[in-house]
């Protein structure tokens, strides 16, 4: 599981070189990385910021753009949420699956690479029996190639 998890997160980082993105979202103590979110498909890797050894919650968001225009996007994705340190106390370290359905909004025609992101993410956990409704509020910055 480690190798694979690994491998993955490899190749999210090549495939996002050069063109990542990355999103803090304040109200929910969250950063994420992502690869373009301006092609059709993207993923987006999102870590807990308000913890360091209590819970390392990490989601992986496979997503894809619904509508694309000059200043807006839309995308819709699946997401999985994994914990690394559950396997220390042989807890299951999948946590759960969420459903995002997004906008990031160009706000700035002077400041193309920054965002505004706006997320709601119905979450379940592993077994289906509890979830919430999840909603996320960020900004993002868009890096380029050169």
């Amino acid at each position: 599981m480690k190798h694979a998890l690994t491998a993955l997160l490899f190749a999210i980082t090549l495939s996002a070189f050069g063109q990542a993105s990355v999103a803090y979202y304040p109200f929910n103590n969250l950063i994420t990385v992502s690869t373009n979110a301006d092609r059709a498909f993207w993923v987006d890797a999102r870590v807990q910021t308000n913890t360091v050894f209590g819970s390392l919650s990490t989601t992986i968001c496979p997503m894809v753009n619904v509508a694309r225009k000059a200043q807006v996007n839309y995308y819709t994705g699946l997401g999985v949420r994994f914990n690394a340190l559950n396997g220390i106390d042989d807890r299951d370290v999948l946590e759960g699956y969420s459903l995002h359905v997004g906008v990031r909004i160009k706000p700035l025609l002077m400041v193309p690479n920054l965002r505004v992101a706006f997320e709601l993410a119905p979450y379940s956990r592993k077994d289906f029996k509890t979830g919430n409704l999840q909603s996320f509020l960020g900004l993002v910055y868009q890096f380029s190639k050169k």
